[in-house]
This record gives structure tokens, sequence and C-alpha cells, in this order.
């Protein structure tokens, strides 16, 4: 499985029942709830990268702009904290499970390049196109991902691409195939070594069904 890998800072997110706060000299300026999770966090880092949050604190009313709710980010409070900790430089992976979940939640929080270069949207589909859909593992497992976000996956192509990337892979010229044995594969008598003759070069037949096997 592909996956990539965010940020270069130690994971500094500390919690305690539904309270999530990040663990630094610096008191924290900002609650964020979401769903029944409150995030203790800082306005700097998040307001630099989201621009629904910079409306939400500046729409505050009575004088509450330090505490907004978004009950309705998809992926809930595990989607925002991958995306906080984006905003912080944490280390984050994301990889075909919760990848979805992570680009639909900062397409909410409005993650795009207009806010900051290298912004997660940005970087999000720069992994789709380059690993992801070039994978036909990985892309089965991001369509099944898109059941629980079903509408905006559609609307962000996500869905439709995920069944073109497999569709494409399903269909290809088997004599363009370069069939290999996975780990979980019995090996053939060459590659354990038992043949005399062996070269490391495989004449072997590709199955039909080689994109199953794989």
């Amino acid at each position: 499985m592909k996956f990539m890998k965010l940020g270069s800072k130690s994971d500094c997110f500390q919690t305690d029942g539904n309270i999530r706060c990040v663990a630094t000299e610096l008191s924290t300026d900002i609650t964020v709830h979401v769903a029944d999770v409150k995030f203790y966090l800082h306005k700097f880092p998040l307001l630099s990268k989201s621009a629904r949050l910079q409306k939400l604190v500046s729409s505050s009313n009575e004088g509450k702009g330090d505490e907004v709710h978004i009950h309705d980010i998809p992926g809930g409070p595990t989607a925002f904290e991958i995306c906080a900790k984006f905003c912080y430089g944490m280390t984050v992976n994301l990889n075909a499970y919760n990848l979805v979940a992570a680009r639909c939640a900062a397409e909410y929080l409005e993650m795009h390049e207009t806010v900051e270069k290298g912004n997660l949207i940005y970087k999000i589909d720069v992994f789709l196109n380059s690993s992801i859909f070039r994978s036909w593992k990985d892309s089965v497992i991001v369509l099944q991902t898109t059941k629980n976000l079903l509408q905006l996956s559609e609307e962000l192509k996500i869905t439709p691409r995920c069944i073109d990337a497999i569709a494409s892979k399903a269909s290809v010229d088997v004599s363009k195939v370069d069939w290999s044995y996975t780990y979980n594969r019995k090996k053939i008598p060459e590659e354990n070594g038992d043949d005399a003759n062996w070269n490391s070069v495989r004449n072997r037949t590709v199955p039909n069904d080689w994109w199953l096997r794989t």
C-alpha cells in the first residue's frame, strides 16, 4: 500500500476523553467543537491554512471568536484532527484508508492554494494522481471508503476516477503486463533456486486474471 508522509514535527496532540489539545508552552486561544469532541488549539496555524475557519472566527457572535462549532465536517473528529495536525506541521501519514475523509474534510475547511501554497487539498490531489490511481489495489480501497462520504466524493470526482482507474487496469492488454509473483503466492521452481537453468528472466504466461492475483 502506498502512503504519503506530511509534516516533520513530532505529534504533540494529547487526548483526554473527548478533549484534544496541543502540548505546548503557548496557551491555546481557540476551541473547535467537532461533534462531541473539543479541540483546544491555536488560531494562527489553523487560520493560515483554512479559509472556512477564518470566516467562522470573524463571524462569531457575542465576542466568542475563540470558540467555533463545525459539527457537520466530513469524516468527523478524526478527519479534522488530520487537517489540524497538517496546519501545525506535525507528521501525518495518509493512505488509501484515510485519504478520502481527509480530502473531504480539507474541502470543507477550504484548505485551498489561494489560502496558502502547498495546502492540504493540493498535496492530497497530487498523491491521488501520482500514486493512488496508479495502483488498482489502492484504488479499490479508496473506492470502498467513499461509500461513507458518497455525495462529496462524487462532487470531488474521487469516485468516478477510482472506477476509471480500476477499469483501465482490468482491461489492459496482458501482453503489456510485467507479471510478477507476490509474497503470498507459491513460488515457481526457478524462483526457489531449484532450476539450474534459471537466469533471472521470467517467460511465464500472464494469467488473464492477473489484476486479481497481484
